[in-house]
């Protein structure tokens, strides 16, 4: 491949979405025309393959930048989660496959770009009008970018869950192009909306447990269930207990627990307090109703192991009938970021919750953010009707069928911010650019393969402290 053949990631676009340089709203036909002439200067058959360059820093480097902001306590469980599958390390290693990505070809278009866009980052959560969504549900890494590296992140976490299931070749492959054919095909369809019917497209979960094998629904219907009751009631019962009747969050160290710096409690509830001032006045008026009432360190997810995560318990009711669960993430530099340019936002929690509003098709409305001292966070529900499919457990039939839907999603989500007209013409109706990503999705997966034998290496040798099964 020439340096003809690829437009830097980050590099300023020609034309800005949907304008001529001089303002001008481009036709239906100039922005078919814009995204086939993309296909010049970064084909579709040069997204194949993935082979690391002489010049790649040790992935390992790159995690241990991000440990040095972390509690030193939790990092052992960050590298235990990490060590459990070639899928979990990958997980956990977004700031990884973002430095591969930046030498990899770009068409151009760039759209709000999640930047995490793996198979455990979409699920089920309810809407404000109590409506249950199927969309993506993580932005910590979210920056304007190339849609293409959300694509290869999507497939090669299909190809990697496909594997760790025991899949054949075969079986992987279908999986992980199918993904990429729904992301092309739903992009086509969202191409020939109105920029109104675009940003009104959702998927409600009714909608795509008929998509699903006969063999899934039962499963997934029951799936929806939990999603359902998975609610602040039921994080009451679970994660709370009454001492000296008082309502308490329970410690179950080192996932949950209270610390015994009380000078982290008071910070905590500064942020809180800052936070209601990013909120509209509606629910600003609505959280001022709460007050809070406990506060515990809670680990969350895979990556995020160890950033500064709390969740506080508040009531509005003395009887202990009406409360909600906050929850309050540290918010770092996206991953993106020094491949692709800095957040034009003050603070990487405006940054989260702005991405998460122009991607998801309906947000939280606690969604908001604030800083203390020199750390970011962003603050939003911690329960609410949120549900996430068991990979682990899938079928290869049903791994297919669920990563056309995160692929729809995926299209739905880089529609909102990107020009689909655009990316549809430069996707093409064929399957060229569906086999490039599956073949650069086989590559990808290798090298986490490899990356990750060596994590289990520097763990058994005791030259990494793990705390592993948690």
């Amino acid at each position: 491949m020439s340096s003809e053949d690829v437009v830097v990631a980050g590099a300023p676009l020609e034309l800005g979405p949907l304008m001529h340089t001089g303002g001008e709203l481009m036709t239906r036909a100039e922005r078919r025309q814009l995204g086939r002439e993309r296909r010049k200067v970064a084909q579709r058959s040069s997204h194949s393959g993935w082979v690391a360059p002489e010049t790649r820093r040790d992935p390992f480097a790159v995690l241990e930048d991000q440990n040095r902001r972390r509690f030193p306590d939790l990092v052992p469980l960050r590298w235990g989660r990490m060590v459990a599958s070639p899928f979990t390390f990958y997980r956990g290693a977004a700031a990884v496959m973002a430095a591969d990505l930046a030498g990899t070809p770009s068409s151009g278009l760039d759209v709000q770009a999640c930047g995490d866009a793996h198979l455990q980052n979409f699920g089920l959560f309810a809407s404000p009008e109590r409506n249950l969504l199927f969309d993506l549900n993580d932005f910590d890494e979210t920056l304007p970018g190339p849609w293409e590296w959300d694509v290869k992140r999507l497939a090669a976490s299909v190809e990697l869950a496909a594997r760790d299931n025991g899949f054949s070749r075969e079986q992987a492959e279908a999986a992980t192009l199918e993904s990429v054919a729904s992301y092309r095909s739903w992009m086509a369809v969202l191409a020939d909306q109105t920029q109104l019917d675009v940003w009104y497209a959702k998927v409600d979960v009714d909608e795509i447990l008929p998509m699903l094998p006969t063999e899934a629904q039962k499963g997934s219907a029951k799936l929806v269930e939990r999603a359902r009751r998975h609610n602040t009631l039921q994080a009451l019962d679970k994660l709370t207990h009454v001492v000296d009747g008082r309502r308490v969050i329970v410690d179950n160290p080192p996932l949950v627990e209270h610390l015994p710096d009380v000078t982290t409690y008071h910070a905590v509830h500064t942020v809180l307090d800052r936070y209601k001032e990013t909120l509209q006045e509606d629910k600003r008026l609505l959280l001022e109703r709460f007050e809070i009432i406990d506060i515990a360190r809670k680990v969350v997810g895979v990556g995020s192991v160890g950033t500064h995560c709390w969740i506080a318990l508040c009531t509005a009711d003395r009887e202990d009938d009406d409360p909600l669960f906050l929850q309050i993430k540290e918010a770092n530099r996206s991953v993106l970021e020094p491949w692709i340019g800095a957040s034009k936002y003050s603070t990487h929690g405006e940054r989260v919750v702005v991405g998460q509003r122009l991607l998801q098709a309906a947000s939280d409305m606690f969604l908001g953010w604030t800083k203390f001292r020199e750390r970011h966070y962003y603050i939003r529900q911690l329960r609410d009707m949120k549900g996430s499919a068991v990979v682990s457990s899938m079928t290869p039939a049903v791994l297919s069928s669920y990563a056309g839907v995160c692929g729809r999603t995926l299209a739905r989500a880089h529609a909102r911010t990107g020009d689909p007209i655009a990316i549809s013409a430069y996707l093409g109706e064929g399957d060229t650019f569906d086999k490039a990503i599956a073949s650069f999705s086989k590559d990808y997966a290798d090298q986490t393969e490899r990356d990750h034998a060596v994590l289990r290496a520097a763990i058994d040798s005791g030259k990494i402290q793990a705390i592993e099964g948690r």
